[in-house]
């Protein structure tokens, strides 16, 4: 690794998971100190000591606002300041919309959309006090393009291109840049209710097959370089984007 992120002060959400923690694994291997929030008080706590001193983890609910304050105002303290905030935490749930169940459709914006304005709101202020900074929401494919069963999902993803786009002009003065990462058919446990609404991993396989022009679902850590190159001083001049991992699904 080339320590792109030496010196960064990263706090990410939802970082326990297949792409959040190789987003992690990159960060600390770019130089980066690291706070980690999740409602996973095992997990977070082992992927902490995992990667070290240099990473720290606040058991977060980003349902809760004052959960995301506390994660924002107790990581910046300990990190001494914040350049980067991360918003990956998500929740995914698949079905017809005529039979969706609203709780679920609740949830979905609860944790996918509303979540990303209380980090925002809170990081912002920590942002401005370094002379700028870094805000990576995480959206989807869906997001942008919706299939059967997405309906519900994509409007949650869709609601976070359209508020990261707002929100990197409203805070394009105050040098702090504002983009989504949107990626396709990854191979985590995160899609299974996708994949049981598609009829199981041997249907979803061959639908991903049929449709991605890589012909292929991708791998957290084809996901996590992303997040570091956004983080970093080579994306400077990027702002306002949803940026597709998506082997070319979206074009096809």
């Amino acid at each position: 690794m080339s320590a792109r992120l030496t010196g960064k002060r990263i706090i990410i959400t939802g970082a326990v998971g297949n792409i959040g923690k190789e987003a992690v694994r990159s960060f600390v291997a770019e130089g980066a100190r690291v706070v980690i929030g999740d409602r996973d008080a095992a997990a977070g706590e082992a992927v902490a000591r995992e990667f070290g001193d240099g990473v720290r983890f606040i058991r977060t609910d980003v349902a809760e606002e004052a959960s995301v304050r506390s994660l924002v105002e107790e990581g910046a303290a300990w990190l001494g300041g914040l350049d980067v905030l991360v918003q990956n935490a998500g929740v995914q749930y698949s079905g017809a919309i005529a039979d969706f169940e609203t709780a679920h459709w609740d949830l979905l914006f609860t944790v996918n959309v509303r979540a990303h304005f209380f980090g925002a709101k809170y990081a912002i202020p920590h942002l401005r006090r370094a002379g700028g900074g870094s805000i990576i929401n995480t959206s989807s494919l869906a997001g942008k393009r919706g299939g059967p069963g997405l309906a519900a999902y994509s409007a949650s993803k869709g609601a976070v291109i359209a508020f990261t786009t707002a929100l990197a002009l409203e805070l394009a003065s105050d040098n702090i840049r504002v983009n989504a990462i949107c990626p396709g058919w990854v191979n985590t446990a995160f899609n299974r209710p996708a994949i049981d609404f598609m009829g199981g991993a041997s249907a979803q396989e061959a639908k991903v097959a049929s449709f991605v022009p890589l012909g292929r679902q991708a791998r957290s850590e084809e996901i996590a370089p992303m997040f570091v190159y956004l983080a970093s001083d080579e994306s400077t001049y990027m702002t306002a984007q949803a940026i597709g991992i998506d082997g070319g699904a979206y074009n096809s």
